[in-house]
């Protein structure tokens, strides 16, 4: 069957599901999506304003091509839209030299060659007066780096593949889908609807979805925070973006609006979400202690008193890699969960790589190392 009369169904329009369903409806499917909400609403992992784009990699530089590949197609959805969803402005990467995170950075640079700059303390202080680092540590500045717009980002996709003749029902939350002969079944509240195949993108309800899912995808309870700062150093005339690897994994970035920066941890500082459907969103004052320490450390100029705070969910795997691609015994069921909190950046790659599969039954992108093929552990 010819990729122009495919029905492709995309269960969670969302962070990966909107860019699945622009590039399945850009190569000639016929694309229905579904969701439990609507593209950009905020009870997942996709809110809080703005994420980090980088071009080096602390997990695993086997991510480069797939980041590069994301970087082409954040371009063209720009362009194709009119819309800034991304805005480069570098991101500094800063740990203390001996940390794995920090040495595989650094063999992702010279792998592939990108565009990077190493700052000494006394450049990093000259230049970036908002960081303290201590003895021993490194700061690299990804130059091919900065903010995405995420909400933004989720909806001008799901509304390029719906120019592109997709359709997408909202408010429609998935029940079951089903591989069958020759295709996927899906069931909402409303009936059943059968296609060629189904990208099935459900972040954190992965696993009220596909409950015998053979690998483990751990919910957590994300928070994010926003401090106004005390100086005008976050808003001069360069604004990266940071991540900082140890002792505490976590990251930030100025607010577009230029008044307050927004502040993350990493998985570790995340307690488990529970139930997907019943997320608990207050933020007690306890769980504002770590974001107090990290600020009296290493980010001296925030106001330690937020602004705002805003709770997400994320699925981890247990090796922190992504599930991606067929469920096993189901070749026409393509499943992208579990991105471990580093998924946005690389999610039009994902999307064009979920095309490749359900359309192709394969995909050029180098993606072994994460794929669901032969795959015994998360």
């Amino acid at each position: 069957m010819s990729a122009a009369r495919k029905r492709v169904a995309v269960v969670g329009v969302g962070t990966m599901g909107s860019q699945a369903a622009w590039r399945l409806a850009a190569r000639g499917a016929e694309v229905v999506g579904y969701d439990r909400f609507a593209p950009g609403h905020d009870r997942s992992a996709a809110g809080g304003e703005s994420r980090i784009f980088r071009s080096a990699h602390f997990e695993d530089s086997r991510y480069v091509p797939l980041l590069k590949h994301a970087d082409t197609l954040w371009e063209q959805l720009q362009q194709e839209t009119g819309r800034e969803l991304r805005r480069l402005t570098g991101c500094l990467l800063m740990g203390p030299t001996e940390h794995q995170q920090m040495a595989t950075v650094l063999q992702s640079i010279a792998e592939h060659g990108l565009d990077h700059e190493v700052l000494d303390a006394e450049a990093l202080a000259k230049r970036f007066p908002q960081y303290r680092i201590e003895d021993g540590d490194a700061a690299v500045l990804d130059r091919r780096a900065g903010l995405i717009r995420p909400e933004l980002t989720v909806q001008t996709a799901a509304r390029r593949a719906e120019q592109l003749g997709a359709v997408i029902h909202r408010y429609t939350p998935v029940r079951e889908v089903t591989p069958v002969s020759g295709g996927v079944e899906i069931r909402t509240d409303t009936g059943s609807e059968r296609f060629d195949a189904a990208v099935v993108t459900p972040g954190p309800w992965v696993n009220d979805l596909l409950p015998a899912l053979p690998w483990e995808v751990e919910i957590r309870r994300i928070i994010s925070a926003w401090f106004v700062p005390t100086t005008d150093a976050w808003f001069g005339e360069e604004r990266p973006a940071f991540i900082r690897t140890a002792p505490t994994h976590c990251y930030g970035l100025p607010s577009p609006d230029g008044i307050s920066v927004k502040l993350g941890l990493s998985q570790a500082l995340h307690r488990p979400a529970g139930d997907p459907n019943q997320l608990d969103r207050t933020v007690q004052p306890e769980e504002l202690e770590i974001f107090a320490d990290l600020m009296g450390r290493y980010l001296p100029d925030l106001n330690p008193d937020p602004t705002r705070l805003a709770v997400y969910m994320e699925g981890y795997t247990g090796s922190s890699r992504p599930l991606v691609g067929p469920l096993p015994g189901a070749e026409n069921l393509i499943l992208l969960a579990g991105f471990s909190g580093h998924g946005f950046k690389l999610s039009p790659a994902f999307g064009d790589i979920a095309a490749d599969l359900a359309l192709d039954g394969s995909s050029p992108q180098p993606i072994d190392f994460i794929s669901t093929l032969d795959r015994t552990a998360a």
